[in-house]
């Protein structure tokens, strides 16, 4: 992509901004190097690194990189056999730890759960290296300095070195002090040379005896190295050039080991660096409130509230820019500091920045195209230097655009045909607009011409829009108005600032009659515009209370028909209890009937009559045939017909069940919680099921494998992972419950407080918890949670 455009739209100052969020060189670099990509797949692939960024900031607070220098310089050397000193070693044995942080970091991510779409395949590429880390933090302070384990024999040299210094203290201690400090400048002890001396007058300079390292610039102070402490310094110096050689050994030994992981150890810097790039872009996404845009293929463009990224989010004025799909070209109109040129750029920037794998500042599910080529001309470009005025400077830019854009290209001309004869540079834009949009361009262009406004409507894919201007306030409102042309204003204006009405009636009959027209015209669409608005938005109001009451009218019709069903069937249930009695009476009557039959011997009443008597009693308890008819209460009673699998509510209990089967004498066996219970037909409601994804109900297993033989009041979840924490203390919740107890403890630890998170927001969300807080001192203090129940 030209790199003009990334100059006029001031794309380096968004990497200006996003590199002060780095924190290494290699990150520093990505930065720097940043461009607009031109092909789709590597644009998705960017913004899918971007939004996992974005999500890690969100869910851990960043990727934890820190401050890491760049150490190509300090591995070249070891390329060509050259030795490091503490402090490269130091910054190497940094990246090294960072590595192995880095991989466990990412290792916790992914036992969480906590889904990335490319991210994981970059941190794989770390290769951690424990043994030569570990070596270098213990021998290698973060300053470069060497310790003392890196060696007994550094260890052994510094201690001796601190008893020698220590006897050359005390010798020369006793020399400054008493009578001794009259001799003296000053009674303290100062290095020269890197010996120990005393600063004597100069006129006293043999009282000590020994060696004169230095004097002061007016010479009346020596520095001595008193005759007493020589041979203690001799001895200091030796073994302080001892330690030196030893470290040098030390350095040496390390550069050594480090040479052969080079390519490794440049490899994990290159991919921290990555990483680092990452966590920038989603620290910046952060501070600007950016999303991650859609791309759309047939580069249908469709920002939503998009605001220009340095403008303060409180401040700026979003709008919606749309382009791509019904139409190709925008013409927008409207008055000077009306907010067009910001509205071009915006829509530039934006597009630029999600070209580069960038956030953009626009609402969620906003969508961009990937165009091969971005073009603008925007602002006074006049050189004097060229001897170019501002329309011969357009020009020139605007010459060199036409002869590369292409169907993949996207124009932004800010006062096409300005600086000229208004009546030529309206007809040259118009002529212009025409070349572009034959090229199958994308071109959004801002004018004051009102023959462009003509041009906007009468062109296909071609739409008018204009920048809103408050008449009453004399102010802009920076708001864009798709296909609303602008319109002029200056009557108005000067009308509500005190103009004579005369001079105004004047200058409007001296308008031309079509440009008033069309003035007329745009402000009755901008009216229309604004009831169209307003209806709408009462449309919308009316249309979502009535969703409301049709989702409430929907419930009480459920409600209705279910109550009625069990009212139904209790009469019923009343009615046959009634005809059943009626039955045994009856029964009792034939027989008796019978038996004075058979004392009789007579019989004038015939056995099938009997039997046809009580068959008809026995039909008594069917259903009216109207209710057999009946196909609204038929649906409610075939959805009330239980079957196994079904949700029901076990009214005796007051909870919710899970059918298993059926005896087939009117009782079902259901599985409550951990519990099997076998229960009549009449107890049972069908409930619907519920929402959220139902668990596999199991037995709760104790730490050696089987099933627990009782409930404990107290339940350790130490040790455990997130989620089988959680489905621990759900399995127990049930259990406690079912058990009867009033309140139980649960012991989470103290550690990093994620299990303890993780019972607080379960026990918030359960509706059988009473209250919940943590433990007295004596049972668990801040390490356990005490739960009581409803």
């Amino acid at each position: 992509m030209n790199k003009k455009i990334l100059s006029v739209l001031e794309f380096d100052k968004i990497k200006v901004q996003i590199s002060r969020y780095t924190t290494t060189a290699f990150g520093e670099e990505a930065v720097k190097s940043l461009e607009p990509k031109m092909e789709s797949q590597v644009v998705k692939k960017l913004l899918d690194e971007t939004e996992d960024g974005m999500t890690i900031y969100r869910m851990k607070g960043g990727i934890p990189v820190p401050n890491l220098q760049d150490i190509r310089p300090h591995l070249k050397r070891l390329e060509i056999g050259a030795l490091l000193n503490g402090l490269e070693i130091a910054q190497i044995g940094k990246v090294l730890y960072t590595t192995s942080e880095l991989v466990r970091f990412f290792e916790e991510l992914a036992t969480s759960e906590l889904s990335l779409k490319r991210v994981y395949e970059l941190a794989e590429k770390l290769e951690s290296i424990p043994s030569l880390s570990g070596k270098i933090r213990a021998a290698i302070e973060e300053d470069g300095r060497v310790t003392d384990e890196a060696s007994p024999e550094l260890r052994t040299i510094r201690h001796q070195i601190r008893r020698s210094e220590m006897s050359v203290k005390e010798q020369l201690d006793g020399l400054i002090r008493g009578k001794n400090a009259k001799y003296l400048s000053d009674a303290i002890i100062t290095m020269r040379n890197d010996r120990y001396v005393i600063p004597v007058k100069s006129e006293y300079r043999s009282v000590f005896g020994g060696v004169v390292h230095d004097q002061s610039a007016s010479g009346q102070t020596i520095f001595v190295e008193p005759k007493q402490v020589v041979e203690l310094n001799n001895r200091l110096r030796q073994q302080q050039i001892a330690e030196r050689h030893e470290i040098e050994r030390i350095l040496a030994e390390l550069s050594n080991e480090i040479e052969p992981y080079r390519l490794e150890i440049m490899q994990n810097a290159y991919v921290i660096g990555q990483l680092d790039f990452i966590n920038a872009k989603a620290t910046f996404a952060k501070e600007v409130t950016a999303t991650i845009p859609r791309i759309s293929d047939e580069r249908h463009v469709e920002l939503k509230q998009a605001r220009h990224p340095f403008i303060p989010k409180e401040v700026a004025v979003a709008n919606d820019i749309v382009i791509g799909n019904e139409y190709k070209t925008i013409v927008i109109t409207g008055p000077n500091t009306g907010g067009k040129t910001i509205t071009l750029k915006t829509l530039g920037l934006l597009q630029l920045m999600a070209q580069s794998g960038l956030p953009i500042t626009a609402g969620e599910e906003s969508t961009v195209g990937i165009f091969k080529e971005i073009f603008a001309d925007i602002g006074d470009e006049q050189s004097i230097e060229q001897n170019l005025s501002t329309f011969s400077s357009h020009m020139t830019n605007i010459v060199s655009i036409i002869d590369k854009i292409d169907q993949d290209s996207l124009v932004l001309f800010d006062e096409l045909g300005a600086g000229t004869d208004p009546q030529e540079g309206a007809a040259l834009a118009i002529s212009l607009l025409d070349t572009v949009a034959a090229s199958g361009a994308y071109v959004v262009a801002t004018t004051h011409y009102p023959e462009l406004k003509v041009y906007g409507y009468n062109r296909p894919s071609t739409i008018n829009a204009s920048m809103e201007f408050d008449v009453d306030s004399l102010s802009p409102t920076y708001k864009l108005l798709i296909g609303v042309p602008g319109r002029s204003n200056a009557f108005e204006i000067s009308r509500r600032l005190g103009l004579d009405d005369s001079i105004i009636n004047v200058a409007q009959q001296l308008v031309d009659g079509e440009s008033q027209d069309l003035n007329e015209m745009i402000a009755d669409l901008e009216l229309r515009r604004n009831m169209a608005e307003t209806e709408y938005l009462e449309v919308r109001e009316q249309v979502e209370a009535s969703e409301k009451l049709l989702g409430d009218l929907k419930n009480a019709y459920g409600y209705f028909f279910e109550e009625r069903e069990k009212e139904m069937l209790k009469a019923k249930q009343a009615a046959n209890q009634i005809i059943e009695e009626a039955k045994e009476e009856s029964d009792k009557i034939v027989r008796e009937i019978r038996k004075k039959q058979q004392h009789l011997g007579t019989s004038h009443v015939k056995e099938h009559e009997l039997i046809q008597v009580q068959k008809d009693l026995g039909d008594l308890s069917h259903e009216d045939a109207h209710l057999k008819k009946n196909k609204v209460l038929q649906k409610v009673k075939e959805a009330q017909v239980l079957k196994p699998g079904d949700d029901v509510m076990v009214e005796s209990y007051g909870q919710r069940g899970t059918l298993i089967s059926t005896n087939g004498k009117g009782q079902w066996q259901v599985q409550l919680g951990i519990l099997k219970m076998n229960l009549p037909e009449s107890d049972l409601t069908k409930v619907k099921p519920e929402k959220t994804v139902q668990r596999d109900i199991v037995r709760v297993k104790n730490s050696e494998g089987g099933s627990r033989k009782r409930v404990e009041s107290q339940l350790d979840l130490r040790g455990m992972r997130y989620d089988d924490a959680v489905h621990e203390l759900s399995m127990y919740l049930d259990e406690a419950l079912m058990s009867g107890y009033s309140s139980v403890i649960i012991v989470h630890g103290k550690g990093t407080g994620a299990i303890r998170n993780a019972v607080t927001d379960y026990l918030k969300a359960h509706r059988s918890v009473k209250s919940f807080g943590l433990a007295p001192q004596n049972m668990g203090g801040t390490g356990a949670t005490v739960v009581e129940f409803k």
